[in-house]
């Protein structure tokens, strides 16, 4: 037999209701360290968790240790190299990084984490909060300093 949340949540997929994650205070976006491992599990992505310095305290990788994942260079060879090759040292180490921000926010295994974690799933400067806009707007996240609310999309000239 269903449960009360789990009506309530075919009511809205028939009603056509989505739903989408915000942060909810100045700062921004972001999850936590225990919210990023239940996301990875429920989306099947196999990662390489690597706990870091204290500004960047979890790395998440998508290739196994080894020599086909990108080294961080030296302060003094990074300096050494020429625009062009720190850009593509960038692309390849975002290719190879999991990144938070990089989830769809209408992602139904993000919003799973957000309900099923609550508080636990923010991050350091975040407050998330699942909005529900009709299925049919055309929507786009929108923010100031952190604080997001969700918009209908319009066109802008300037």
């Amino acid at each position: 037999m269903a449960t009360l949340e789990q009506k309530e949540t075919l009511i809205k997929e028939i009603r056509g209701i989505r739903r989408i994650v915000i942060n909810n205070c100045f700062g921004g976006f972001g999850l936590s360290n225990e919210a990023v491992l239940r996301y990875l599990e429920l989306s099947g992505i196999p990662v390489w968790n690597e706990v870091q310095s204290s500004i960047v305290p979890f790395k998440y990788w998508l290739v196994p240790p080894g020599p086909e994942r990108v080294s961080e260079p030296s302060a003094e060879d990074w300096h050494n190299m020429t625009l062009q090759e720190r850009q593509a040292h960038n692309q390849k180490y975002d290719s190879q990084i999991f990144n938070d921000r990089d989830v769809v926010r209408d992602d139904p295994f993000l919003v799973k984490v957000i309900e099923e974690l609550g508080e636990k799933a923010n991050g350091s400067h975040a407050e998330l909060k699942i909005v529900e806009v009709p299925s049919d707007v055309d929507w786009v996240i929108e923010e100031y300093d952190g604080n997001e609310w969700v918009a209908e999309k319009h066109r802008k000239w300037s």
